[in-house]
């Protein structure tokens, strides 16, 4: 195999100096099933200089050997686990899925992928922390993997080869990002960085959080059937996504909807 080591363009030398930006941005792997693929996950982000990897549930128990993760083993070896895509991106502020729009209806905004790096940017500028998210080589993030999810991502491609191997896809999206996405900031650019932290949105774990709390209080007043459950709770999960509260209305709201919970408790039945 040929050893591409040219000189990368000037810009994403550029956007690589931007350690603090880019140590910002996690890669999740969701249940993967081949190491071969893991590890050319890893040798891309070793080539755009990103560094946090995690993977949720995967199939195969040795991934951490392969082979194909040339020049990128302690990136592997340093990967984090997990069991739940939960867990993989609780202290995120802006979960993005990817995927193709083929089989699928998507209940998030969906964005092509010359358009992700400004959004990516802006939401680093204001302090918060970006997933990319992967699913599995067979058929991609199901429909619940995205109601964590902020955003769809897809890669342009020929309609009649829409979907692109794991490896590769991810090597395409993190170029797209390390051209485009981190930029040196000025003086102006941190003015606005610090006008805006006040706003950052409150990480995942946080909106899971609010939306157990609020389902507790569905039930406690009998908002709908038992067989509605599961259904509520993705659609809250999806509607607290689309409405991106920041950290301090998160907290607010959590409060309110626990006050009401308590106060349902405390009635006479």
């Amino acid at each position: 195999m040929p050893n591409y080591n040219h000189s990368l363009p000037a810009e994403i030398h550029s956007a690589q100096a931007e350690t603090d930006q880019i140590q910002s941005v996690d890669v999740v792997l969701v249940s993967p099933r081949n190491p071969l693929n893991i590890g050319a996950v890893a040798r891309a982000m070793a080539n755009f200089g990103f560094a946090h990897l995690s993977v949720v549930a995967p199939y195969e128990p040795h991934w951490r050997e392969a082979r194909s993760a040339v020049g990128a083993d302690a990136l592997l070896e340093n990967a984090k686990r997990t069991e739940s895509l939960a867990e993989a991106v609780a202290h995120c502020t802006l979960v993005i899925g990817t995927g193709t729009l083929t089989h699928r209806k998507p209940e998030q905004r969906v964005v092509q992928l010359p358009e992700l790096p400004p959004l990516v940017q802006e939401e680093l500028n204001r302090g918060g922390r970006v997933a990319l998210v992967f699913g599995p080589e067979k058929h991609g993030l199901t429909r619940d993997d995205l109601s964590w999810c902020q955003l769809l991502v897809q890669i342009p491609t020929d309609p009649r080869q829409p979907s692109m191997n794991l490896g590769q896809a991810a090597a395409v999206c993190l170029y797209e990002l390390a051209a485009r996405a981190f930029s040196t900031q000025d003086a102006t650019h941190e003015a606005a960085a610090d006008a805006t932290a006040q706003q950052v949105a409150a990480p995942s774990a946080n909106l899971d959080l609010l939306a157990t709390v609020i389902e507790e209080a569905m039930l406690a007043a009998r908002y709908s059937p038992r067989s509605m459950q599961a259904a509520n709770r993705h659609d809250l999960r999806l509607l607290l996504r689309r409405l991106a509260p920041t950290q301090r209305d998160a907290r607010r709201i959590l409060g309110l909807f626990r006050r009401i919970l308590w106060r349902i408790k405390q009635s006479p039945k």
